[in-house]
C-alpha cells in the first residue's frame, strides 16, 4: 500500500516526459503548426456563433408582436455562413495536420532506423527481430493516428469547451449550476479510468511485439518445422501467443471503450437536467414572475441556445474520454519508440582514435578475457599472434568461443580484460569504420539483399567495374551459373536470395569477399553449404584469395585447414593446443582425435 503513490507518480512523470518529447517533434514544424492553431480558433469561433444566430432566429419567430421575418432571414443566413466557413476551415485543418503528422512520422522512423544501425550487435542478440519491426511499423503508425486526428480534436475541444462556457454564462448563470455536478463527476471518472487503462495499453503493445517476434522466427525456419512435422505444435504455440495478444487487446479496448459511453451518459444527464430547468425558468419568465433583465429570466431562444451550447460543451468532454483511450495507446507506443531511441549506441571512438589507411595485417590477442555478461566468462586469458599474410585456423567443440574471437576482432564487442592489437595498435584506439574496412567476412549464415547479382557482388567494394565483378565470380566458381541465367548478372535476387540455392548464395558471398581489397580475411564455416566437389574448387579459389592476406578460419571440416600456418584448438574458452597440422597430429591430442574421427 505504501508503494502505490510512488508508482503513480513515476507513471505520471513518464507520461509527461513522453508528451514533452512528442511536442518537441511537433514544434520542429512550428511554421505549419501555428497556422493550424489559427485555423482551429477561427473554425471553432464560427461554429460557436451558429447557435447564437439560431437562438435569435427562434426569438424572432416567438416574438409576441408577430414573426420578424427579416430578423429570421438575417440570422439564418449568418448561421449558414458560420457553419459553411467553419466546415471549410475544419477540412483544411485536417489536411494540414495529416501533412504535419506524416512529416513527424517520417522523421521519427528515419531516426529510429538510424538508431538501430548505430546500436551494438549485443542489442540484436537480446531483442527479437519481430519486436523491433513492430516498433518501426505498428507503434509509429499508432502514434501517427494520434498526431493526425486526436491532436486536432484536443485543440478543438479545449476551445469549444471554453467558448461554450462563456456563451452559456452570458445566457443564463443559474443553468450553469448543472455542470457543477456533472463535469467534476466526468473528470473524476476519466482520471480514475485512465490510470487503470494505461498499463493495459502498455501490455497490449508488448504482447503484439512478442507475437510478431515469434511469427518472424517461425516463418524463417518454416522448412525445418515442416521437415520435422512440427506444424501442429508450432501452431499451438502461436495460438497461445495470439490468444495472449488478443486478450491484451480486448482488455485494453474494453476498459478503454467504457470511458466514452460512461462519460456520454453523464453528459446526456446534464443536458436533460438543463432542458427541465430551462423549461421551468422560461415558464416563469413568460408569466411575468421573473421580470426581463433579472438573473433567472430567459427566452425560448435563450433555452435553445443554451441547449446547443451545452451539447457543444458536453460533446468535447465525451470525445475527450474517447481520445484519452487513444492517447493511452499512443503513449505506450511512443514509450516503446523512445526506449529504442534512448538505447546506448556503440561507444564512440576514443578521442584522437587512429584512422587506418593501410595495414600490414598483424593481429595480437594479449591475455584476452571476455564474457557476454559479467557473471559468465567465455574466453579465459587468450593469447595468440597472427603474422601478416599468415593463416590462423580456429577449431574446437561448439561453445568453445570460436565465433566470440571473431566478434572481438571486428569490435562487435570489447574485451573485458587484456587487449587485441592490429599492427601494434589497440583496436579500441582505432576508429570502428576504418577497422572494419580492413576485414572481409564470409559467414556460415549468408546474407544477400534485394537487388541484382551484380549489385550483391559489387557490394564488397565501391566503384567495382563489371569486369572485376566477373573476375570475382569466376574465381568463386559461380560465373558459369550466373551466365546461364536469362538475365545473367542483372538477375534480381529477392527475399535474401530465396530464388537461388543456399550453396549458390554462399558462392556469391565468397565472390563478394574476393572483390574486396581488405587485408584481413575472416572465414566462418565459409564452405559449409556446398558439396564436397564444389568445396575442392572453392578451396582452390580460397588459396588464391588468401595470398598475401592475414586469414582467420573457423572450420569444422578439418580437411579445409590442413595448410593453415597455425591451428588453434579452443576448449572451454582456453587455448589447449597450438601448431600446424603435422605438429598437432604428432602430439596425439584433442586435434588429432577430432581429425581422425572425421575420417573413420
Amino acid at each position: 500500500m505504501l508503494n502505490r503513490p510512488e508508482k503513480k507518480k513515476i507513471d505520471r512523470k513518464t507520461a509527461r516526459n513522453i508528451l514533452i518529447r512528442i511536442l518537441g517533434y511537433v514544434m520542429k514544424y512550428w511554421y505549419l503548426f501555428i497556422p493550424s492553431i489559427v485555423m482551429t480558433l477561427f473554425s471553432n469561433q464560427l461554429s460557436l456563433l451558429g447557435p447564437k444566430y439560431s437562438g435569435e432566429a427562434i426569438d424572432a419567430i416567438a416574438n409576441i408582436s408577430g414573426v420578424d421575418f427579416t430578423a429570421v432571414q438575417k440570422n439564418i443566413i449568418l448561421m449558414l455562413i458560420c457553419y459553411i466557413f467553419s466546415a471549410v476551415l475544419s477540412y483544411l485543418l485536417a489536411v494540414l495536420m495529416i501533412y504535419i503528422s506524416q512529416k513527424i512520422v517520417y522523421t521519427m522512423r528515419c531516426q529510429l532506423f538510424e538508431k538501430l544501425l548505430s546500436l551494438p550487435v549485443g542489442y540484436f542478440d537480446t531483442h527479437p527481430t519481430g519486436d523491433i519491426i513492430s516498433r518501426i511499423s505498428y507503434d509509429i503508425d499508432t502514434l501517427n493516428s494520434t498526431l493526425s486526428h486526436d491532436l486536432v480534436q484536443v485543440m478543438t475541444s479545449i476551445y469549444t469547451v471554453v467558448g461554450s462556457l462563456v456563451f452559456m454564462w452570458n445566457i443564463s448563470k443559474p443553468l450553469i449550476l448543472v455542470f457543477v455536478i456533472t463535469v467534476p463527476t466526468a473528470i473524476i471518472f476519466t482520471r480514475y479510468r485512465s490510470k487503470k487503462v494505461r498499463p493495459l495499453f502498455r501490455k497490449r503493445s508488448r504482447k503484439l511485439g512478442e507475437l510478431n517476434g515469434y511469427a518472424e522466427e517461425m516463418l524463417s525456419g518454416l522448412r525445418t518445422i515442416q521437415a520435422y512435422s512440427r506444424e501442429e505444435e508450432i501452431g499451438n504455440r502461436f495460438n497461445k501467443r495470439n490468444n495472449d495478444s488478443m486478450n491484451a487487446y480486448y482488455e485494453a479496448d474494453y476498459y478503454g471503450g467504457t470511458m466514452g459511453p460512461s462519460v456520454g451518459f453523464i453528459n446526456n444527464l446534464s443536458i436533460s437536467l438543463i432542458m427541465i430547468l430551462g423549461g421551468i425558468l422560461y415558464m416563469y419568465s413568460q408569466n411575468g414572475t421573473t421580470p426581463q433583465g433579472t438573473l433567472f429570466f430567459i427566452t425560448l431562444g435563450g433555452v435553445a441556445q443554451f441547449v446547443q451550447y451545452s451539447r457543444k460543451f458536453a460533446g468535447p468532454i465525451n470525445e475527450f474520454a474517447n481520445i484519452i483511450t487513444e492517447f493511452q495507446s499512443a503513449l505506450s507506443a511512443a514509450e516503446r519508440i523512445f526506449k529504442v531511441l534512448d538505447e546506448e549506441p556503440e561507444t564512440e571512438d576514443s578521442f584522437g582514435a587512429l584512422k587506418l589507411e593501410k595495414t600490414d595485417g598483424k593481429v595480437d590477442f594479449n591475455n584476452v578475457v571476455f564474457g557476454y555478461s559479467p557473471d559468465k566468462t567465455i574466453l579465459h586469458g587468450i593469447s595468440l599472434t597472427a603474422s601478416p599474410g599468415k593463416t590462423i585456423a580456429i577449431v574446437g567443440p561448439t561453445g568453445a568461443g570460436k565465433t566470440t574471437i571473431i566478434n572481438l576482432l571486428m569490435r562487435f564487442y570489447d574485451v573485458s580484460d587484456g587487449s587485441v592489437t592490429l599492427d601494434g595498435n589497440d583496436i579500441r584506439n582505432i576508429t570502428r569504420k576504418s577497422l572494419r574496412k580492413t576485414y572481409t567476412m564470409v559467414l556460415q549464415d549468408t546474407w544477400l539483399f534485394c537487388g541484382t547479382i551484380y549489385d550483391n557482388i559489387a557490394y564488397g567494394r565501391e566503384n567495382a567495374t563489371f569486369e572485376e565483378v566477373k573476375a570475382a565470380a569466376k574465381a568463386a566458381k559461380i560465373d558459369s551459373y550466373i551466365e546461364s541465367l536469362p538475365d545473367g548478372y542483372n538477375t534480381i535476387l529477392t527475399d535474401d536470395g530465396i530464388n537461388i540455392s543456399k550453396g549458390q548464395k554462399q558462392l556469391i558471398t565468397i565472390a563478394r569477399a574476393m572483390i574486396s581489397n581488405s587485408q584481413i580475411l575472416i572465414l566462418d564455416e565459409a564452405t559449409s553449404n556446398v558439396d564436397s566437389r564444389t568445396e575442392i574448387k572453392i578451396q582452390e579459389a580460397m588459396n588464391e584469395l588468401m595470398k598475401g592476406r592475414t586469414c582467420f578460419i573457423i572450420a569444422h571440416r578439418l580437411s579445409t585447414i590442413q595448410n593453415a600456418d597455425k591451428i588453434i584448438v579452443l576448449q572451454n574458452g582456453k587455448i589447449t593446443e597450438s601448431g600446424n597440422h603435422d605438429e598437432l597430429m604428432k602430439k596425439g591430442g584433442f586435434y588429432s582425435t577430432l581429425y581422425n574421427s572425421q575420417f573413420e
